[in-house]
């Protein structure tokens, strides 16, 4: 029995080797399978984060050389002087006479047979809640509604401080949501999983609503209707894209002219005086810094608070002080020749939301008082005013009864701290916000962390910068916070924690690049401020992918953006190749492909690791790289009577002629009209010293516009286009009007790729 049981334990040990042996060897396949599967996940990532992040090097360097074409060209008429302003340098503070107009939304009637949601004011949980059924049915609210929705939003984002304060002492829990860039999806879910905006639900929503998604007026709507319905509790940031100016490029412009036709343009004209109204960030407790971008080593959260927000319309460009002495120039010979009912000019400030009490002051006065009377960008009255104010009405009422008692005036006498705040602030409200006020809001709108220490300039972006973890800790230490909350990049896993866990990133919109590329996340805060993250995907589709086949779904659209990036610069790619084949034999080495691609496009990527998915064949480790070239030609979309070149030409400039085209119509009209042409020819021919004539110029735009209906629309502009670089490709290189060589800085414009 006893050897029985030994020998059972001899056979035993040998399978048991065996079967150890076996486990092991799964074990390391299974490791380095997924090692492989997570080395093609990071490849993906760094192709869509390059290509999106070059795009915003586009979009800066675009708007710098509009920029710089209107700073060095001077009007010949006051109607130039208008349609420039009102076409490249529209970051002027409307007035709210100007915003009383754009948002007149009684004049428009909502037809019976109207099928959609329907909003009466002030809103209620209901109405909010209404909306977001509505939305989720795709049933699209009129614009009366939203521009009422617009009108009411305005008016209590004028009453909120730059920072908001928060507490967790009136919630179970505050809610951190990241972008969600026009993923109405993902906002539907964010409320199914964690509850509707209730006096116990805070939400705080970090900026980035819009843009790149088709449903961001949608968004916009939800979250403006729960801030009304709940002001206490439901809290949104500024992000980098609430800027018209962004909007012109990512699509938030295209989806608003497309779904509101007949009053886009006033809806738009409403939105960008709203966006510059959004807070800039918002305090937990005092411990919980959230903002959108980041932070530097130059961040001064008290200027922060100070500044007046709404004067920067744009991060995009800042208003020099002499541009706007100039301003002040034109607008005062205006104001001579006009009628004493003018509204004040849109450079001084307007008092904001100030409750009706004896102490309240009047229009002139409220002008001299400057921000002191402002409610957005300052902290309570100063105290020595508010005293004067008060003897002042006292003084008034006894010198009523003097001079009905027949005693003789008494003249008053001047409080001389009143003088000179009188004199400062006349001074300073005719100025836009100071650079360093710019830059601030530009850093916390743009940056990112780096695991580096230090802080340097965002030249990946083209805006803010890159701040290391000396940096946060300095910022923590100053104001005495535990940690930051931003968005602003997207996250594989939908958040990320840097720098000690001092800095968290949060991104709310899921599977932004392609569908299952990333999730969605949001985090909640309760009493303690320790964060609980929740991650999720709003598409069912991707829960129903293994990870292999997600991955390899996401890495296919990658590389496809990444070919089309390639065969954009093909010419580029050609001019490297041949510098790194100096006998002309036609091949290169894959080592100096990897090189020539990346000087070509600079975007950072492993090329070396990206090259078996790239390049098909290489005959002993050469690459004939002509051949490569007409390759990617193939892989493209045929276009009849395009030759490649052309093609190569309008798949690199296409969203730059798609931004172009709308930066030219003004009006967003989506047509270009002739006098929008002629004015925006003269800006060209001025900066290239090209003479032309006004009937040269029509010529010129019935040329243009090839179905005669007076008037230049998108595929007309993309047309002209393409004959223009088909013409120069025919003829000789000096038949082909140049640009002025513009590489040095000190005396040329910013390259406009």
């Amino acid at each position: 029995m006893g050897s029985g049981t030994s020998t059972q334990h001899h056979f035993a040990f040998p399978n048991a080797e065996k079967a150890f042996k076996a486990a092991a060897l799964i074990q390391r396949w299974y490791r380095r399978y997924m090692a492989r599967l997570e080395m093609r996940r990071q490849c993906t990532w760094s192709i869509f984060q390059s290509i999106e992040y070059a795009g915003q090097q586009d979009q800066v360097k675009l708007h710098d050389f509009f920029s710089y074409l209107v700073d060095h060209f001077t009007p010949s008429s006051h109607n130039e002087r208008d349609f420039l302003h009102r076409m490249f340098t529209e970051e002027s503070v409307p007035q709210d006479s100007e915003m009383e107009n754009c948002s007149d939304y009684e004049s428009i009637e909502v037809p019976d047979n109207y099928m959609g949601p329907r909003l009466s004011f002030p809103l209620l949980p209901d109405h909010a809640t209404a909306l977001v059924e509505a939305f989720r049915l795709k049933q699209q609210l009129h614009a009366r509604y939203v521009l009422n929705l617009l009108h009411e939003a305005r008016k209590h984002l004028v009453q909120l401080p730059n920072i908001n304060q928060v507490s967790t002492c009136y919630s179970e829990e505050i809610t951190v949501c990241g972008d969600l860039h026009g993923q109405l999806d993902d906002l539907i879910f964010i409320f199914y999983k964690n509850g509707l905006p209730s006096p116990e639900r805070a939400y705080v929503f970090n900026g980035d609503f819009v843009d790149r998604g088709k449903d961001s007026v949608e968004i916009l709507m939800v979250l403006f209707a729960f801030m009304l319905v709940y002001p206490k509790e439901f809290h949104l940031n500024r992000g980098n894209h609430e800027d018209y100016l962004v909007n012109l490029r990512y699509g938030f412009t295209k989806e608003v002219m497309h779904k509101y036709k007949m009053y886009g343009k006033k809806i738009l004209k409403v939105l960008q005086d709203v966006f510059c109204w959004l807070p800039l960030a918002t305090l937990v407790d005092e411990k919980v810094l959230i903002l959108h971008g980041g932070v530097s080593d130059i961040t001064d959260l008290e200027l922060l608070s100070k500044l007046d927000r709404h004067k920067i319309v744009s991060t995009l460009r800042c208003k020099t002080r002499k541009e706007n002495e100039k301003q002040v120039e034109e607008k005062g010979r205006a104001k001579q020749t006009s009628s004493a009912g003018r509204p004040s000019p849109w450079f001084l400030p307007q008092s904001r939301s100030l409750p009706s009490s004896p102490l309240r002051l009047t229009s002139h006065q409220t002008h001299k008082a400057g921000r002191s009377s402002s409610v957005p960008c300052s902290g309570p009255l100063d105290s020595r005013w508010v005293s004067w104010q008060a003897r002042r009405s006292v003084d008034l009422e006894l010198e009523r009864c003097r001079q009905q008692a027949g005693f003789p005036v008494i003249k008053e006498k001047e409080e001389p701290w009143l003088c000179r705040a009188e004199a400062d602030s006349e001074a300073g409200e005719l100025l836009e916000p100071t650079q360093e006020e710019w830059r601030q809001v530009v850093d916390i709108l743009w940056s990112d962390p780096m695991a580096q220490e230090g802080c340097k300039a965002n030249t990946v972006r083209g805006g803010g910068c890159y701040f290391g973890p000396n940096v946060t800790k300095q910022l923590l230490q100053k104001y005495n916070l535990q940690f930051l909350i931003r968005s602003h990049e997207c996250k594989p896993e939908g958040y990320e924690f840097c720098h000690g866990r001092k800095v968290l990133t949060i991104f709310s919109a899921s599977n932004y690049y392609e569908v299952g590329s990333n999730r969605g996340a949001y985090v909640k805060l309760g009493p303690a401020l320790s964060p609980h993250i929740v991650q999720y995907q709003a598409n069912k589709a991707t829960h129903r992918l293994t990870v292999r086949q997600r991955i390899s779904r996401v890495e296919e659209s990658a590389l496809r953006a990444l070919r089309n990036k390639l065969f954009a610069h093909s010419s580029d790619l050609l001019d490297e190749f041949k510098k790194h084949d100096k006998d002309k034999t036609g091949l290169i080495s894959l080592g100096q492909w990897a090189a020539a691609v990346e000087s070509a496009l600079r975007l950072g990527l492993p090329w070396r690791v990206l090259r078996p998915q790239l390049v098909n064949s290489a005959a002993g480790n050469m690459l004939e790289y002509n051949s490569w070239l007409e390759d990617l030609a193939k892989e493209q979309p045929s276009f009849k009577n395009i030759q490649s070149s052309l093609l190569e030409t309008l798949y690199r400039n296409r969203s730059n002629l798609e931004t172009i085209f709308r930066i030219i119509d003004s009006d967003h009209s989506g047509f270009i009209s002739l006098d929008e042409f002629r004015q925006t020819w003269k800006l060209f021919s001025s900066h290239m010293k090209i003479d032309i004539t006004d009937d040269c110029v029509c010529d010129l735009a019935r040329s243009i516009d090839f179905n005669k209906d007076g008037r230049i629309d998108i595929n007309e502009f993309l047309e002209a286009f393409r004959l223009v670089e088909q013409s120069c490709s025919e003829g000789s290189d000096s038949d082909c009007p140049q640009a002025p060589n513009t590489n040095d800085s000190s005396s040329g414009p910013p390259a406009a790729h």
